[in-house]
């Protein structure tokens, strides 16, 4: 049962108290009414009140008083005369969530109020979910309490069990990788290597190489003779990233490997014996790749023994406060100090739409925390709000003419160096380079 929220009343005038806490009691408050100042001040030091309604004016004890000693996490809410209007400023200065003026408009109040017990409601639940991190509720290193990610676990307990191949679809930076080494550390093969491989990151000329591996000579620069991730995952698991990008050509060779788990490095007549499970991923659509002729049905059917279907971070927004708290316990660690997030802005990136899903999540609460002086995360800090922060979509954007992607690149670094004072290693974490890759960016572009 929903515990009810706990409000402590004050006023020195009984008929106040009488009339506000039956008002609030008919909205399913706890109220607690209170006509003395001074044994108000008791109760609040003995006592935890969620919101705490206070006069400005009384005798012996004022509502200033009572609202320097309020517990940290209890919201204040200040009564006052119209003629105690910078009072009520001040108060808000102190500390006080917010105020109302005498005599009382019912609907005001009630609002105000009703928005304070929205607060502590968030902060409750922001609360829990700190705790269930704290309690490391993940799986192998996948956060996640969604119904859609809880059948996803069933189903990667599954998998783990048979040696079968799979395919992980999932939008760029939903954490594919994650998915594909919880199955490996869940099968019999976790003792033996995880090999991974980002195919469209190697140069088309490359990739056989890597895939395969070569002799001495076998082309010009092989000096050495090199193992390819087949041969290195042997006993493993092999995980091919972004297979859809996969030169045509090249997947009749990995299809050949995967029928008689068999390779033959470039340059050489011996083949080898491999005995891998393969864990492939996308975020295209193979099977409309395989109607334009540029993915071959036959290595699809290969690979996709067991589909994955990874959910965007939109569809799953539950996740997300509880991903955010996890990732700022990691900032923690990185940046040797501790975060805190407002409800306001953990109800802000709630909301956001993240297409770039739990990677840009990560990236925005870097910025974030690098912004925040304070250290703690809120509304201004985040970088999808216009009040200070930045977007991608904004620093893109251009009235006067397109941007190039060399421009886009240029003024995004620039931007992200600004945010960081100029702190290349912490711009280099943000931007997922490394240092000599930002110095050779920054020469290139002449920031």
């Amino acid at each position: 049962m929903k515990e009810k929220i706990k409000i402590l009343l004050v006023d020195d005038e009984l008929n106040s108290t009488q009339i506000l806490g039956k008002v609030l009691r008919k909205k399913g408050f706890d109220v607690y009414e209170e006509n003395s100042s001074v044994n108000a001040k008791e109760l609040i030091k003995k006592n935890f009140y969620d919101i705490i309604i206070s006069d400005l004016q009384m005798p012996n004890v004022s509502g200033m008083d009572l609202l320097e000693i309020k517990p940290e996490h209890s919201l204040f809410i200040m009564i006052t005369g119209y003629g105690s209007v910078l009072s009520a400023v001040e108060s808000m200065k102190k500390g006080a969530f917010d105020y109302v003026n005498k005599p009382f408009n019912l609907d005001e109040f009630i609002l105000k109020v009703e928005k304070a017990a929205e607060k502590v409601t968030m902060q409750t639940e922001l609360n829990k979910l700190k705790d269930i991190v704290e309690n490391e509720n993940n799986f192998y290193g996948i956060i996640g309490k969604s119904q859609e990610m809880l059948d996803i676990f069933d189903l990667i307990r599954n998998v783990s069990k048979v040696n079968i191949n799979s395919l992980i679809y999932g939008e760029s930076g939903t954490g594919k990788e994650l998915i594909a080494r919880a199955i490996h550390n869940l099968s019999d093969r976790n003792t033996k290597p995880f090999v991974a491989i980002n195919c469209s990151a190697i140069p088309e000329n490359l990739l056989e190489s890597e895939l395969f591996g070569h002799t001495k000579g076998a082309f010009t620069g092989a000096i050495d003779s090199q193992k390819g991730v087949f041969e290195q995952a042997d006993g493993g698991t092999l995980f091919l990233d972004e297979i859809g990008d996969m030169p045509y050509n090249l997947q009749a060779k990995l299809l050949r490997v995967l029928e008689n788990f068999e390779v033959k490095p470039l340059g050489s007549d011996k083949v080898k014996k491999i005995d891998i499970r393969l864990i492939s991923a996308t975020n295209q659509n193979l099977e409309e790749l395989i109607n334009e002729k540029k993915f071959r049905d036959d290595l699809y059917y290969r690979i996709a023994t067991i589909k994955i279907n990874l959910p965007p971070l939109r569809a799953r927004r539950s996740d997300i406060p509880l991903i955010a708290y996890n990732y700022l316990k990691k900032l923690a660690i990185k940046f040797g100090s501790e975060y805190e997030i407002t409800p306001e802005a953990m109800e802000a990136i709630t909301n956001y739409e993240w297409k770039g899903n739990v990677r840009e999540l990560e990236n925005a609460l870097d910025m974030a925390a690098i912004k925040s002086s304070n250290k703690i995360i809120d509304i201004t800090s985040l970088p999808f709000k216009g009040d200070g922060g930045f977007s991608i979509k904004e620093i893109t954007t251009d009235n006067t003419k397109p941007q190039t992607l060399l421009e886009v690149e240029k003024s995004y670094i620039k931007r992200i160096l600004e945010s960081t004072g100029g702190n290349k290693q912490k711009a280099a974490e943000i931007l997922q380079i490394d240092r000599k890759t930002l110095y050779k960016k920054i020469k290139d572009y002449n920031l």
